[in-house]
């Protein structure tokens, strides 16, 4: 009775040792993803060069708003597993499979056409100059279909963990990083590819992490697999998918026009050394905000179980318990992006310039980071529970409704007052993760009644 094994515990065994269970994994094959990141952005500082290094980060808005289609599939496809299993329906969750599957098809085909149509000009719009776009294009054209890859990957390893397999999905992920790692220097170092040696490592690595993906749910053993009803397209289960998972896909959409608005405002007001700094600062902080999702990602199964199951003491458990093991993280990288910021920043490069404008920048975008996690915590705990426009709203203040008018208008000031703008530009990141994480304190009291209400699951009506 595998079924009853891989959800049971969901609704009997201790919140803590059930959150360590399935957050563990999650928060190991982020950090290794995180580590690859970092590493990758090392052996292309070191390996190609400074401009590399801004080539790169032009390109991370374009990555993002891929990712941003693989989060709109794979956190809408398990959080509804989550709740479907919560309420005992294992022929609802095979459907929530195939269709989002279908899913992760229909768009990849289209951001694949769309990027390879309009390559240039979306570079150019995010910020491209004309000694970093060279090494933007070269990267891209070789990394698409490993982006496609990245959204099956991340789509089916959420839902192995929604399904009751966290270390599975932990493995899949941390072996395709850490093939990566093992590509990237081969192919930079030895090979002499340059940057396209690092988009050769992540396209084939992201292809054997789909592979062995999509084997688990071929896999008789498995609880949750591939059955020919599920393929049928659903309307119901797309829009339940879509609507839940609209949240980290507006999310991403909007990170890929704040780092492009950013990059532009960054290039006028301190140049390509200081687009280049933005680079080298964004993975230190991804690395951290990844550690934060790892532990979000292992709250989602437990919260969406529970909520489905009406289980609103474990709920509300569940969510304080990973409130603070967030902030506490966020806590952590503050400290060491205030007190040692140009140590962490000589690890990606050795040109004194960059190193003492990122040296700088740091502790602006860092200090913030308790309350960074504070905010991503409820944005992903609504998406848990079936409530993405709180998610939404939650998620996209910080970045949309604060950091862009803020970044325009705090350069301005500070160039009226005497200072440097580009240090304004800095101060909008700080600024903006406290003007969001109000908002956020503000929604969450607003719907404080989540943890009390025994009849907070609105009924749904469901096609057999």
């Amino acid at each position: 009775m595998e079924q009853i094994d891989r959800t049971k515990e969901l609704e009997t065994k201790g919140i803590g040792a059930l959150l360590f269970a399935y957050a563990m994994p999650s928060v190991i094959s982020q950090v290794i993803a995180s580590v690859y990141n970092i590493a990758d952005r090392i052996f292309i500082g070191q390996g190609v060069g400074a401009l590399a290094i801004a080539g790169l980060a032009v390109t991370f808005p374009v990555m993002n708003i891929i990712h941003a289609f693989g989060a709109l599939v794979g956190v809408g496809a398990s959080a509804r597993m989550s709740i479907v299993l919560g309420q005992k329906d294992v022929r609802w969750a095979e459907k929530i499979l195939g269709n989002s599957m279908l899913l992760t098809f229909l768009l990849g085909a289209f951001f694949l056409t769309f990027g390879y149509l309009f390559l240039d000009d979306i570079l150019i719009k995010f910020g491209a100059t004309a000694g970093t776009v060279a090494y933007a294009r070269e990267y891209m054209l070789i990394v698409f279909p490993g982006m496609f890859l990245t959204t099956l990957t991340y789509n089916l390893t959420s839902l192995m963990r929604a399904s009751g397999y966290p270390s599975k999905s932990m493995f899949i992920l941390a072996g395709g990083a850490i093939l990566n790692m093992i590509l990237d220097p081969l192919f930079i170092f030895v090979f002499h590819w340059g940057i396209a040696g690092a988009a050769w490592a992540t396209t084939i690595s992201m292809a054997m992490t789909a592979v062995v993906s999509v084997a688990h749910f071929m896999s008789p053993k498995s609880f949750i697999r591939f059955r020919a009803h599920a393929w049928t397209p659903k309307g119901y289960i797309f829009k339940n998918i879509t609507m839940i998972g609209l949240s980290p896909f507006l999310m991403n959409v909007a990170a890929a026009g704040v780092v492009a608005i950013l990059n532009r405002q960054l290039g006028r007001f301190g140049g390509d050394m200081a687009i280049g700094a933005y680079g080298i600062i964004n993975s230190l902080a991804h690395l951290l905000v990844m550690i934060i999702l790892g532990v979000c990602q292992g709250m989602q199964p437990i919260a969406g179980y529970n909520y489905g199951a009406g289980h609103n003491d474990r709920l509300k458990h569940v969510y304080r318990l990973t409130m603070q093991i967030c902030v506490l993280i966020g806590a952590v990288g503050s400290l060491l992006g205030c007190l040692i910021p140009q140590y962490l920043v000589r690890a990606f490069t050795s040109d004194a310039n960059l190193i003492a404008i990122a040296a700088h920048a740091t502790p602006y975008l860092m200090v913030m980071f308790p309350l960074i996690g504070f905010t991503i915590t409820n944005s992903n705990f609504f998406q848990s529970i079936d409530k993405p426009w709180i998610a939404i709203v939650t998620s996209l203040s910080r970045q949309v409704i604060f950091l862009i008018p803020l970044c325009y208008v705090m350069p301005q000031i500070y160039l009226a007052a005497g200072f440097n703008g580009l240090t304004g530009v800095w101060m909008s990141c700080t600024i903006s993760d406290v003007m969001g994480a109000v908002l956020a304190a503000l929604l969450l009291w607003l719907q404080r009644r989540i943890f009390v209400d025994e009849n907070n699951i609105a009924t749904e009506k469901k096609s057999r």
